[in-house]
């Protein structure tokens, strides 16, 4: 089996579960000897934020020394970003051998009427290389939800984390920010220690502080007057937290909020007894990387990519374009999915544009271009469909001009496609 025949068997696998739980994940890691039970996690839940407060945590931990393994989805270019190891994505080959491990698990699993989705087969991989890798910690991204989400399978975690709260898969998780926030309090466990985003709706809060005493969790939710914006850019903002200068390379006041979240955290594991020192807090956060988090390429014109699909992402993104880019003219490059919340979306990001291009991502759940560009045209008239990727980008470019900007968005799946053009756009 090739590496590409590795990554359509794991695609092939259901996305959902016949029934939620964790008998089914539970089964597959106690035939591989429940190799999660040999690590330690920081396991992240949330609507919005949980890649940048896992990027930010893992960058740390990683300089203070600790073998870290990170667990996060989605990709956005190349599935082997999902397994990573003190930075490194996980090896072709060592995939087909963790694969070549669990596969004939799940086969005989299938023989008994346990199907294994395709989401459990993932985290099973990711727990089984960690292991034999031997990661001192892994900080782990939970994937929908968080009670019945197939990371839950872990015992009792250094940290847990609760990132912003908003609503998305509604049909799953509910249709109210207090059933999702439930949902999410699914990683809180006995005895544990957990940090939840300071910038919470009062019913989440609520939810959060009574599931954590419920629990025995000792729960901390930071104060927004720990930290403090000294300058900030487009590549960038300069923060003081606690008098400790630190340089994050992610922007949005959002972005300032994760990251209090994530120092946060750190607070927790050096109490649980990790060695962090305060060098390695910022000589993390200046490495910190994340792909498609309103990752700035080029200048002329500046081009804006940003995987956010859902109302909460669209307002941060907003934020940022309100600060940061007044008065250019701005050209979006749209594509979202069918079950996302397309009209909240264009209603906050397609009035700040003069033009919207539409394109149609490369999966089954997409909204098609020409339905996207008739939604788009309610809040900016000026919208069309497109086809071609290349030909969407340079007439994008060509309509904003040397002193506007294209911003993509709506996507991880756009996204994904898109950023290489970008890279390529900006190496020119």
């Amino acid at each position: 089996m090739t590496y590409e025949e590795a990554v359509q068997k794991i695609n092939a696998r259901l996305k959902f579960g016949i029934k939620p739980g964790l008998e089914h994940i539970g089964r597959l890691m106690a035939e591989l000897g429940n190799p999660q039970d040999k690590l330690q996690f920081v396991h992240v839940a949330g609507t919005n934020g949980k890649g940048t407060t896992c990027a930010l945590i893992s960058s740390v931990l990683r300089k203070a020394g600790y073998r870290t393994g990170l667990y996060t989805s989605p990709y956005v270019t190349d599935f082997r970003e999902r397994f990573q190891i003190n930075g490194e994505m996980i090896p072709q080959d060592e995939l087909l051998d963790e694969l070549n491990k669990v596969a004939p698990l799940v086969d005989k699993l299938a023989d008994e009427g346990i199907i294994i989705t395709e989401f459990e087969l993932i985290t099973a991989i990711a727990f089984q290389w960690f292991a034999d890798r031997g990661c001192d910690i892994v900080v782990l991204e939970v994937g929908l939800g968080g009670r019945f989400d197939a990371t839950n399978i872990i015992k009792t975690p250094l940290a847990a984390v609760i990132a912003s709260i908003s609503l998305d898969h509604t049909a799953i998780l509910g249709d109210t920010v207090e059933q999702i926030a439930f949902e999410k309090c699914g990683i809180l466990k006995k005895g544990g220690h957990a940090v939840l985003y300071p910038d919470q709706k009062p019913g989440v809060i609520d939810v959060v502080k009574k599931n954590a005493a419920e629990r025995g969790c000792d729960l901390v939710i930071p104060s927004l007057s720990e930290i403090r914006e000294v300058s900030a850019d487009l590549r960038g903002v300069d923060l003081e937290y606690h008098g400790l200068p630190l340089h994050l390379p992610f922007i949005g006041a959002h972005q300032e909020k994760n990251a209090l979240t994530a120092l946060t955290a750190i607070n927790v594991l050096r109490e649980r007894g990790l060695q962090i020192p305060d060098s390695a807090v910022q000589e993390g956060f200046a490495a910190a990387k994340l792909p498609a988090r309103m990752e700035i390429f080029g200048e002329h014109p500046l081009m804006l990519l940003d995987g956010g699909h859902n109302p909460g992402c669209a307002a941060a993104l907003a934020d940022v374009l309100k600060r940061y880019l007044p008065g250019r003219r701005l050209v979006g490059v749209m594509g979202m999915m069918a079950d996302k919340d397309s009209h909240t979306a264009l209603s906050i990001l397609a009035p700040l544009f003069s033009a919207v291009l539409t394109l149609t991502p490369d999966n089954p759940r997409s909204l098609p271009a020409p339905e996207l560009a008739d939604r788009a045209r309610e809040f900016c008239p000026d919208s069309h469909p497109m086809t071609d990727r290349a030909l969407a980008l340079q007439t994008a470019r060509e309509l904003a001009g040397p002193d506007g900007a294209v911003i993509v968005c709506g996507s991880f799946y756009l996204a994904g496609e898109l950023r290489p053009y970008l890279e390529s756009l900006d190496k020119k």
